[in-house]
């Protein structure tokens, strides 16, 4: 399956959504993952910027 934002589940870019959909995953568990690891230092938000910018809309 391809890498796109799918924008039913959107909540806000539909990158996590994206994301779970291409690793056959639910998109609650990847978005409380990326919420997880913004407790981490290092760049989060900028690679969720860039995968918004990278990802297609679906």
């Amino acid at each position: 399956m391809s890498l796109s934002r799918p924008k039913d589940q959107a909540m806000i870019a539909g990158v996590c959504a994206g994301l779970a959909r291409r690793f056959d995953m639910k998109p609650t568990t990847v978005r409380i993952l990326f919420l997880l690891s913004c407790l981490l230092p290092g760049p989060q938000f900028v690679a969720y910027i860039v995968l918004w910018v990278l990802i297609p809309k679906s």
